[in-house]
């Protein structure tokens, strides 16, 4: 009995694919939707990493031509139409305000300093949102992913206890299907969770580096904009 049992165990398919079809409906959607998730995490890690990879080689160039000793206006007038890099637009939004600023007379309304800084952070801002746009996916799915993996789990063995009080056999060709189907749920949680905390911890990184090359460029046109002033 026993020899018959484990024979037919090996016959069974344990592919991938196999306990996927084999298993319940609830647990084949939260094999899908882990799936689609790890699937959704790689995207946006690749995506970003292109951006990042773009916004620093932009801001690079536009270093270059800010502190080429170019007049700041004619600067102004080659990127104010179509600012191509976070730093062209922050630097775009300082000088918008301070052009404003300027009286037909020449001299300036007061107060312009705290309000080019303002112009400048509010750019910063809204390049900050743009850079971590789609990270709070890979936190969430870090953290709920091994959760939802733990339901199908659960549900897996549940169903492979009803089996065993369906059918009064306690063999391994009866547990085993379930538990294998249980397993791979856990396994796709964490495939999905895993690579979603990692990626998450180094694209935030990268971004708060790009913020404070911003902001270090905004200090830095502000003080230039101070002497101006004094």
């Amino acid at each position: 009995m026993e020899t018959e049992t484990l024979s037919m165990a090996q016959e069974m398919d344990f592919s991938l694919l196999a306990l996927f079809f084999r298993a319940s409906f609830v647990v084949q959607i939260v094999m899908v939707m882990l799936f689609a998730a790890s699937i959704w995490v790689w995207a946006i890690a690749f995506q970003k990493f292109s951006t990042y990879r773009l916004s620093r080689r932009r801001a690079a160039q536009f270093d270059a031509a800010f502190w080429s000793g170019e007049p700041l206006d004619e600067l102004f007038d080659k990127v104010a139409e179509r600012p191509r890099s976070a730093s062209e637009r922050v630097f775009v939004a300082g000088m918008t305000e301070w052009q404003r600023s300027l009286r037909d007379d020449g001299a300036l309304i007061p107060g312009v300093q705290q309000r080019v800084d303002r112009s400048m952070d509010v750019a910063i801002g809204r390049e900050a949102e743009r850079l971590t746009s789609g990270l709070n996916f890979l936190a969430t799915t870090g953290a709920t992913a091994p959760f939802i993996g733990l339901f199908g789990t659960v549900w897996g063995i549940m169903r492979s206890f009803q089996e065993i009080a369906t059918s009064g056999n306690t063999s391994l060709a009866v547990v085993a299907p379930g538990i294998a189907e249980a397993l791979l749920a856990t396994g796709l949680g964490l495939l999905a969770a895993i690579p979603a905390v990692i990626l998450y911890n180094k694209l935030s990184a990268d971004a708060d580096r790009l913020v404070a090359g911003y902001e270090g460029f905004a200090d830095e046109f502000s003080t230039l904009l101070s002497r101006q002033l004094d």
